[in-house]
């Protein structure tokens, strides 16, 4: 038997709540499959704050550079938001990513036909659904940049500092991870970049024409970061494979998120150097229905078929997830974020009951199938 050992990070607000349907998943998984998934939970973000004084304590990150994955929840909340910005829950998204060097966030922005009436967008634009990979550099640009903080001037005003900035190798390797994802798409990549100002961007564009003759077989072209946001809204499908940066891949994916209906129906996965990786939904802490079996457990669960392809190389059991959320969504099941009108929406537990439920069908057939 396979074994795997994980670390648990639920997090705060709604993250305990989706974890627990993401686990309960993955333990199925492992049943069915005959893999022993080792889990081992630890805090993280506002929990952490309210037990240790510290959003990331050293166990906890000692725990995740063990692992051979990570799960995460959410963290944050307004419990915390009067803290410095040093000390407050997102401090340990940043903390986690650079420790464990997990430079390439993807986000798969993917419409199920059964979704096209929650879409905001017109009919005549989404068509018959929507499927674009939103690859993020995640360790650089003005996250991570220094010189950064407050200061007093002598007029008594305070100014704030972030800075952008990139070398060569960041964006180096976020390209050839990008480019090497759609080379087994469909061979087309769009850039996204600010290089008619920044000189970060022209930079940025500069590499990836350099690089873009390593692959020659996928089409690489360019989009300023704010004709990409009108694009996505006017012609989402000619979007494929998307490379940007950090600041640009966090807004464009959550506008992007909402082509899909809900933020709440977005996994990603964060890769990096030495095979390590974190998983979590896109979404966040959502402190105002925490508690309250109202949050939609999917884009957890699909975070977890994305570790299982990503960091196992567990395709069979990635695809039988993904099959079993999409049949139950074709069978009219919604959580509160993407309810029928006129239809009583299920909650978190019952949603994950029912696509365990889905899972347990399909392995039989597969089964029965001698698959």
């Amino acid at each position: 038997m396979d074994k795997y050992l994980i670390a648990v990070l639920p997090g705060d607000g709604i993250g305990p709540e989706v974890m627990r349907e993401g686990v309960k998943t993955l333990k199925l998984i492992g049943e069915r499959f005959s893999h022993n998934f080792e889990l081992r939970e630890a805090l993280v973000g506002g929990g952490a704050i309210d037990k240790f004084g510290q959003p990331l304590p050293a166990e906890s990150l000692s725990l995740c550079k063990d692992a051979s994955a990570t799960l995460l929840g959410a963290v944050g909340g307004s419990k915390w938001d009067n803290l410095p910005s040093s000390k407050r829950p997102e401090k340990a998204l940043l903390g986690l990513r650079g420790e464990l060097g997990v430079f390439a966030n993807l986000r798969p922005i993917k419409l199920f036909k059964s979704l096209i009436s929650s879409s905001p967008l017109k009919r005549s634009v989404i068509k018959e659904g929507i499927d674009i990979l939103i690859v993020r550099e995640l360790t650089g640009g003005i996250y991570f940049g220094h010189p950064r903080g407050r200061c007093d001037l002598p007029d008594g005003t305070v100014k704030a500092i972030n800075t952008l900035s990139y070398t060569e190798m960041e964006i180096e390797r976020i390209f050839r991870v990008a480019f090497k994802l759609a080379r087994e798409r469909s061979g087309k990549l769009t850039s996204v970049d600010k290089a008619n100002i920044l000189e970060t961007s022209q930079l940025w564009r500069e590499i990836g024409e350099r690089i873009s003759k390593d692959y020659p077989e996928v089409k690489l072209n360019h989009l300023y970061v704010d004709n990409c946001a009108m694009q996505l809204i006017k012609d989402p499908h000619q979007f494929d494979v998307i490379v940007t940066g950090n600041l640009f891949g966090d807004i464009l994916s959550d506008e992007a998120a909402m082509l899909t209906g809900s933020i709440g129906m977005l996994a990603s996965a964060s890769l990096g150097k030495d095979k390590k990786a974190l998983y979590e939904p896109v979404h966040g802490s959502a402190p105002d229905i925490a508690g309250k079996d109202k949050a939609n457990p999917l884009a957890m669960i699909m975070s977890v078929a994305l570790m299982l392809r990503y960091s196992f190389n567990l395709y069979k059991e990635a695809k039988v997830i993904e099959e079993a959320v999409e049949e139950v969504l074709n069978k009219g099941y919604r959580t509160q974020d993407i309810k029928i009108k006129g239809k009583k929406p299920v909650g978190t537990k019952k949603m994950g009951d029912l696509v365990r439920k889905q899972i347990n069908l399909i392995c039989d057939k597969l089964e029965s199938r001698g698959g």
